[in-house]
């Protein structure tokens, strides 16, 4: 007797592949962990410098399914998968830590060492190492670390600037050029974060990654065009500035708002990525086969479809069951965690700050900082005022700021402040000066000597967390999220100290000055910073 036989239908045999089911399991919970880090970079996506970050997810899924067509389909050939679980772990042990500290893009980088974990579970460690450019692509949606993107925002600006003032000059603008405000007479033009480079430089370089990925040449071809993607951003902005300052020179102020601003943005970075692609038609003059440039880029995208169809060959293997049952665990943990919001000591509020610290009294009322410079140093409170004591002729600026959270964003380093107003660092140095004020916990300040023309100042400055005052700013973000994971405090304050060396004066004596009043402030201080509590 005749049997008919009917094809299994795909759909079905899809969903009856336990493997589907895992990778699911471990991805929903993986993505309940992470979700702060998920939060912290749809919030980082709204600016101006981070816009582009919801496009790099997709285009490293594409580059993802490029490259997986290169490999077989039968993945029952490699067994090698629990190095991708030792990742997976990895990755949740370092957002363990990024939700206890509190700092959310820690939990993002985190995420991204997930997806390498999971590739190596789910094809194997032959295969999945293989995919590392899609996941290293990934790291251009995070945002910086704040310390670095000042640092490196702040950098930018001065070479921005310093290009943008040559290019003024050589089109006869007469043009002054103090820190990073460039002064045409009738408008000081400021180069703030949002215009120094950064804005076109990360997605450029995104853009430059893929570029050097997808270019069929030689390994260092690859580098030039990578990394080129920094001076490439840096001269077009400064290019951008130029162009800004002609137009207010010769056409006015109002050019520069509305529709005119958000246009030469886009000719400026479109500017960028024809300026790339002409060196990469450049380069293969130096390729030893000389293709044409649609040849070097390997731009095919047929199959992807079917490619992504491979997720149902997915085995469900003791390798990918352990992830799952790592990601709900990890996630069932973090929810069983106590509430450490807000675990702020009690202090008082700047604003009953003594006027008098020792013999030095508060000369006129507090110095407000403009709403802008407000904005940028993000403090919840703070304090600055000058300080003079009788027959001293200079006196001593005072300048405390006060962060509830420094998770969010913190303490601005004057490294980066002072010469975006114009001051130069003539000398810096970290000293620790525990012995001179006779405390037993160590006592770190920088000492520098700041000018602007021929005036010359004496700074002291530290970072304040709990007890410890900290010089260098990478120390006192190691340290924040220390107190995070340990206490669930991550307040802390940055203390200023500043004074005008006159001609002819000796260093050490503005130097007395500035140890005096640090002695004297030691008292007052622990109400407003507080050194203990919770």
């Amino acid at each position: 007797m005749a049997t008919s036989t009917t094809a299994p239908n795909p759909v079905f045999a899809t969903l009856n592949n336990w493997g589907i089911w895992w990778l699911v399991i471990a991805t929903v919970f993986a993505l309940l962990f992470f979700q702060n880090g998920l939060s912290a970079l749809f919030v980082a996506w709204q600016l101006p410098e981070y816009s582009h970050g919801p496009l790099i997810p997709v285009l490293s899924g594409l580059l993802f399914l490029r490259q997986l067509k290169e490999f077989p389909v039968d993945l029952s050939k490699d067994r090698v998968r629990w190095p991708g679980v030792v990742v997976v772990g990895l990755s949740l042990a370092l957002g363990t830590l990024g939700i206890l500290s509190n700092i959310d893009d820690l939990v993002a980088y985190a995420l991204i060492l997930w997806v390498g974990g999971i590739l190596l579970v789910s094809w194997g460690w032959n295969i999945g190492k293989q995919f590392w450019p899609p996941v290293v692509h990934l790291v251009y949606m995070l945002p910086l670390p704040g310390v670095i993107y000042y640092k490196v925002s702040n950098s930018l600006q001065f070479v921005s600037s310093e290009l943008g003032v040559i290019f003024l000059r050589m089109m006869d603008v007469p043009v002054f050029l103090d820190g990073n405000i460039i002064d045409l007479g009738i408008l000081k033009l400021h180069v703030a974060e949002a215009c120094s480079g950064l804005r076109y430089m990360f997605p450029i370089l995104s853009f430059s990654y893929i570029f050097a990925v997808l270019y069929q040449g030689p390994m260092w071809h690859k580098a030039v065009l990578l990394i080129s993607a920094v001076p490439i951003a840096i001269f077009m902005n400064s290019v951008r500035i130029a162009v800004a300052g002609v137009i207010v020179q010769y056409y006015g102020v109002d050019w520069l708002e509305g529709f005119t601003h958000f246009f030469e943005g886009w000719v400026i970075f479109v500017s960028c990525i024809m300026i790339l692609f002409g060196l990469a038609w450049l380069m293969l003059f130096l390729h030893p086969e000389r293709p044409k440039l649609v040849d070097a880029l390997d731009l095919d995208t047929t199959g992807l479809g079917t490619q992504a169809k491979r997720i149902q060959n997915i085995l469900p293997t003791r390798a990918l069951i352990t992830t799952a049952m790592l990601s709900v665990a990890a996630f069932a943990a973090i929810q069983a965690l106590p509430d450490r919001n807000a675990m702020n000591p009690a202090r008082d509020s700047f604003v009953l700050f003594p006027r008098q610290i020792g013999e030095w009294q508060q000369r006129g009322p507090r110095q407000m900082l403009n709403p802008g410079v407000e904005d940028v140093l993000g403090a919840d409170d703070y304090h600055q005022v000058t300080l003079r004591k009788d027959n001293t002729e200079n006196a001593v600026g005072l300048f405390m700021a006060w962060y509830n959270d420094q998770s969010q964003g913190g303490v601005h380093s004057p490294e980066i402040c002072l010469p975006g107003a114009g001051w130069e660092i003539a000398w810096l140095e970290r000293t620790d000066i525990t012995e001179v004020m006779q405390t037993e916990v160590p006592f770190n300040i920088n000492r520098a000597i700041i000018q602007k023309g021929e005036t010359r100042m004496m700074v002291y400055y530290w970072f304040q967390q709990k007890e410890r005052r900290i010089a260098w700013d990478f120390a006192a973000k190691y340290w924040l999220m220390i107190d995070g994971i340990t206490t669930g405090r991550t307040d802390g304050a940055l203390v200023r100290l500043t004074t005008l060396i006159s001609d002819g004066e000796p260093e050490e004596m503005a130097e007395a000055r500035l140890m005096e009043v640090l002695q004297d402030l030691q008292a007052p201080l622990p109400r407003f910073i507080p050194t203990d509590g919770i």
